[in-house]
């Protein structure tokens, strides 16, 4: 089932939650990986198990994956997170597992404000999320 408006705000602020409850870094992610955001959360189809998944372009965020990305393996991948374009794909390939927390947190935070109506907030001035240690 694509999102629309208000199933997508609510998948979004599910997101938000489980990323600022440090859930990506629970006991599902392998050890000897970062997790992949959406990937390895409750809001992907493929969460419980890949062979019974829906396509990727059921998901609530596909409505938000560039055109030309839709049909990608991953399309998640490849949703802008800023006004300079960065996505998770470029992010995995550069940035810190910290940098790309942050990063993901302040455009959930934008989007939903987008999405519900309220003027969108760049992100400054708000606490910064707690980026939890991977369990040893």
């Amino acid at each position: 089932m694509r999102g629309d408006g208000p199933n997508l705000v609510h998948v979004l602020k599910a997101e938000l939650a489980f990323l600022e409850s440090g859930g990506y870094w629970s006991v599902r992610s392998p050890s000897n990986r970062a997790p992949l955001i959406f990937e390895d959360s409750p809001t992907c189809l493929r969460y419980e198990s890949a062979q019974q998944a829906s396509p990727c372009s059921e998901c609530a965020l596909a409505p938000l994956v560039p055109g030309d990305h839709i049909f990608d393996k991953v399309p998640c991948r490849h949703i802008p997170l800023n006004d300079q374009g960065e996505t998770l794909d470029s992010l995995y390939r550069s940035a810190t597992q910290e940098k790309i927390e942050s990063a993901v947190a302040r455009w959930l935070r934008v989007k939903i404000s987008e999405l519900e109506g309220s003027k969108p907030t760049s992100g400054e001035g708000e606490e910064p999320i707690q980026v939890r240690s991977q369990p040893i």
